[in-house]
């Protein structure tokens, strides 16, 4: 995406380099505010959490971290004592080339699993990054946190006086039990910290929580904010809405750019006993199999959204007399649609987004989550990840 180039939140730095896990693009990343900031972040609840999750984790709760570090392509998971030592070394190297304390940057890793760091070649990365640091490149960042993404996806935003910019990786193993994968924002704007701890996870829920590529969750989801106030105050209300349009614009780019993936799906529940039972009902939609791969093949078979509502047994208010069904603005259930309805539905799932909307009659409840098709590419890049 396009960005003006003169739009950055005032006092942050970075580096990126390549240190040899990936073959020539950059696979490390480090972004630091110069000045104190305030900070909130969610992780992953897998049970096989990596060590990167589980030191910035617990240092983290201070709300007081200033920037992130990422090694990409090697995710430094079920490495035993070896990968936590590991990683606390990392970021301890990496604090002290910029200047702040370890315990200030949250420290993310992506990519294989089972593997340990290359720490010769990582330490002597870290040796050679310059003192300071170069003024922030946050579109560097962006990309040098990528593993199988096509492209790197960075987004900046204006809240008033000040600037919110938000970077973020992942295209696969993708069902945020948190937050997602690795993103991170960085801002001049001025809140405390509980503030703004309670707009990010407000912001999370309804961004970050409602993508699934795949329904695998990550061990390595990692997602901050950085607030360091140089800029000023903001109305509250403002930031959050401009927050969640920099997070939703990075959850449409996660998922258009899905492993192998052809469309961006949403689907938007309404009519729900609660939100709750909404976001429960699009999952089951955006994550069936059989839906992803009938929109894929732009096949209007509105059958495989019923059977995916259908599945939720438990949800014992629903009832297939109040439901109804549409491709975009094309009504498929319970009217039953013509010859010339399902070629237009046909059509409009050829489309590069597509939107199911799913209406359950109940109550006021609404939600909207965001996936993707299911294709060949999947398969092919998947079965051979490692190799």
């Amino acid at each position: 995406m396009t960005n003006p180039p003169a739009l950055l939140p005032l006092g942050f730095r970075s580096y990126t380099a390549n240190m040899g896990l990936k073959d020539t693009a950059h696979d490390f990343a480090l972004v630091v505010s110069e000045v104190p900031a305030v900070s909130a972040a969610v992780f992953t609840r897998s049970r096989f959490a990596g060590p990167s999750v589980v030191l910035s984790r617990a240092d983290s709760a201070a709300q007081a971290s200033r920037g992130m570090v990422v090694v990409s392509r090697n995710a430094n998971v079920a490495t035993g004592r070896v990968g936590a030592a590991n990683a606390e070394e990392v970021r301890r190297l990496a604090a002290a080339a910029a200047g702040v304390k370890p315990e200030e940057l949250v420290i993310g890793s992506t990519g294989v699993i089972g593997r340990p760091y290359p720490m010769d070649s990582l330490r002597a990365g870290i040796a050679a990054i310059p003192s300071p640091l170069p003024p922030a490149d946050f579109e560097a960042a962006a990309a040098a946190i990528m593993t199988t993404d096509t492209r790197s996806k960075c987004v900046r935003l204006r809240c008033g006086d000040a600037v919110v910019v938000g970077i973020a990786k992942g295209v696969g193993m993708i069902e945020p039990n948190m937050a997602t994968l690795l993103t991170f924002f960085f801002t001049d704007a001025e809140l405390d910290a509980a503030t703004l701890d309670a707009i990010f996870r407000r912001v999370v829920d309804r961004t970050f929580n409602a993508l699934s590529i795949d329904t695998d969750t990550s061990t390595s989801d990692s997602a901050a904010v950085f607030a360091n106030g140089l800029a000023g105050p903001v109305d509250e209300s403002e930031f959050e809405r401009v927050l969640h349009q920099a997070a939703l614009t990075l959850v449409r780019d996660i998922a258009s750019d899905g492993e192998g993936a052809a469309k961006l799906v949403e689907v938007q529940v309404t009519g729900a006993r609660d939100d709750a039972q909404a976001k429960r009902v699009g999952k089951a939609v955006v994550n069936s199999p059989l839906v992803k791969t009938s929109v894929h093949g732009a096949d209007p078979n509105w059958g495989r959204v019923a059977m995916a509502v259908g599945k939720l047994h438990d949800e014992h208010d629903i009832h297939p007399g109040r439901v109804t069904i549409q491709y975009g603005d094309l009504p498929m259930f319970p009217d039953e649609p013509d010859d010339a309805r399902l070629a237009r539905a046909a059509a409009y799932l050829g489309g590069d987004e597509i939107l199911i909307r799913v209406d359950l009659g109940i109550a006021a409840g609404a939600f909207t989550v965001y996936g993707c098709d299911l294709t060949e590419a999947y398969v092919e890049l998947n079965s051979g990840y490692t190799t």
